[in-house]
């Protein structure tokens, strides 16, 4: 996963009128949402899933391109999971978006399990 071309793809996508582009980049961190130490996890991907969602928020308004990366299987305490890109016309649009569609995507795209140390 490289975020330089990530976000030159996103751009070219989304062409001369978008004035805002928003990235998340997904880490695996060293512990788990309740504080255990965790040494990796390992991620499962719905692609169809992902893509749905990618489709239908590119439908919404001010939103030209909405793209995303995951990586799948045993990743490590600091690997890059995921880079999802939105563009868009002004952020109030961009900022909505990306937080809509980064909640779908943590409910029903990915499948994490945590490996404790």
């Amino acid at each position: 996963m490289d975020l330089v071309k990530f976000i030159a793809k996103l751009k070219k996508i989304a062409g001369s009128d978008a004035g805002m582009v928003m990235i998340h980049n997904g880490i695996v961190r060293n512990c788990s949402r309740d504080g255990t130490p965790v040494k990796s996890i390992e991620v499962r991907v719905d692609w169809g899933k992902l893509f749905q969602i990618l489709a239908d928020t590119r439908k919404l308004p001010g939103i030209m391109a909405a793209e995303a990366e995951m990586q799948e299987g045993r990743l490590s305490v600091g690997e890059d999971i995921m880079f999802l890109g939105l563009a868009g016309g002004t952020r109030e649009y961009v900022i909505m978006a990306l937080q809509s569609t980064l909640d779908k995507i943590n409910k029903v795209v990915s499948i994490k399990e945590d490996f404790v140390i």
